[in-house]
């Protein structure tokens, strides 16, 4: 599983990363992490507000920090 965290680095992308890190661990999922800052790859992904979570190259969240809960179940939903 291929993770990315695109945003500026602020505070709410760090929180994101720490979430998505921690639904990883808590499903035993074996996944590589990735933090995008560059605003010009941002805006390859069609992402207008950050932070944004990718997973398998699917944007599933942008403009907020999802709970764990979510962040737990969009993991697990696209570990099969």
């Amino acid at each position: 599983m291929n993770i990315k965290i695109l945003g500026s680095g602020c505070a709410k992308c760090h929180c994101l990363d720490v979430v998505a890190h921690q639904a990883v661990d808590e499903l035993g999922v074996v996944a590589d992490f990735e933090n995008v800052t560059d605003p010009g790859e941002i805006a390859s992904w069609g992402v207008m507000s950050t932070p944004a979570l990718v997973i398998d190259d699917e944007v599933v969240a942008s403009g907020h920090v999802p709970s764990l809960t979510d962040v737990r179940a969009l993991v697990a939903a696209r570990n099969g």
